[in-house]
């Protein structure tokens, strides 16, 4: 190797120049010149990272949400009385409001995931069509679950 080049560690045996930064960074503590990444307080926050944060956050909600369909399932297996107080846990409000929370993740996540399907046929990929499409996989999961709900409460017979 030569002397005054960096070795690339990618390709061995191939040297590549030094960089005009090389000699200010190796042994200096000196500051960098350079701009620093981006960071949030220079971003505006936007409908699309909000959407991009809440479809992430869904899917996880759903991994929870599974979890406890699969305990609810389980105690419905193992008898009358361990479904009875799983039915019990899920009809008092703090039930009720992760049932919700569960029915909403699912719908944001659902609607979320058409709209990349959308995106990834190539369309609605500019700026509006993308703020569009956002607000409204936003409100057509709340569309949604407030449907979803509504219609178990009147097949319930308590609407």
């Amino acid at each position: 190797m030569q002397t005054g080049r960096v070795h690339s560690a990618f390709h061995p045996g191939v040297s590549a120049p030094p960089s005009p930064r090389s000699k200010i960074m190796v042994g200096s503590n000196q500051p960098s010149a350079r701009p620093l990444s981006p960071h949030l307080q220079i971003y505006r926050f936007e409908i699309n990272m909000m959407m991009s944060i809440l479809h992430r956050i869904s899917g996880a909600a759903l991994y929870f949400g599974t979890i406890l369909l699969a305990l609810w399932l389980l105690a419905a297996a193992m008898g009358p009385n361990y479904l009875a107080v799983a039915n019990a846990a899920w009809s008092s409000w703090l039930g009720r409001v992760v049932l919700l929370g569960f029915t909403w993740a699912l719908m944001l996540h659902a609607t979320g995931g058409v709209r990349h399907l959308i995106w990834d046929t190539g369309r609605a990929l500019d700026i509006a069509s993308v703020n569009r499409l956002c607000w409204i996989t936003l409100i057509l999961s709340v569309v949604l679950t407030i449907a979803v709900w509504a219609i178990g409460y009147w097949v319930k017979g308590a609407l």
